[in-house]
């Protein structure tokens, strides 16, 4: 029952956890959002709904990949493997800009010292940005560094991921203090603090 496996998940750590859409009481979507309030735990979700539309809402809520029923074993662990690799982080700095503060040990992100409790891709994606403030990185190089995607299937994943930072940010994409677009090129972190504005 979701509601026991969401008691598990308050009362001991795991590495990663597997959601499948068709659950009793509740269904996977709603007891993922439910658990991106508080939990940043790697979620891969299983289901037998395999349209992009699917995969993009069950993106949008915060899972880190996504399989459609039915699979290869095989592809299952690849892709385990693959989200617990980017969960472990592949980044080498931490930093403090301004009102925001990334803690690589912890995987953790603050604003003004609140938890911003970020799924696994928007904490690659910060680190990513916040590697080299200014650069501006392209959809490409982000798909790569969250690497295991499938390009195709998730080809709106950065656009997703950056929205979700924003919004968790409370940046605003026409006038940023943090993310900022670069029309036609990708991304880029500017890392401007409001009182600075």
């Amino acid at each position: 029952m979701p509601s026991e496996g969401l008691k598990l998940l308050h009362q001991q750590p795991f590495d990663l956890l597997i959601l499948d859409i068709m659950l009793p009481e509740m269904d996977g979507l709603e007891v993922c959002k439910k658990i991106r309030r508080t939990n940043s735990i790697p979620i891969i979700m299983l289901t037998a709904r395999g349209e992009v539309t699917d995969k993009i809402v069950g993106l949008e809520l915060g899972s880190d990949d996504y399989l459609a029923k039915p699979f290869e074993p095989r592809e299952l662990v690849a892709r385990i493997n693959t989200v617990l690799r980017r969960s472990r982080g592949s980044v080498t700095r931490t930093g403090d800009f301004g009102r925001l503060h990334i803690d690589l040990d912890k995987r953790q992100a603050f604003l003004d010292g609140k938890d911003l409790n970020l799924t696994t891709n928007e904490f690659i994606v910060l680190s990513l940005l916040t590697r080299e403030p200014g650069k501006v990185f392209d959809r490409d190089e982000i798909l790569q560094e969250l690497r295991g995607m499938d390009c195709d299937a998730f080809n709106r994943t950065v656009d997703i991921t950056i929205s979700r930072l924003r919004q968790k940010l409370a940046d605003d994409a026409k006038s940023p203090a943090y993310i900022k677009t670069v029309w036609g090129a990708g991304y880029a972190f500017i890392g401007k603090d409001d009182e600075d504005s």
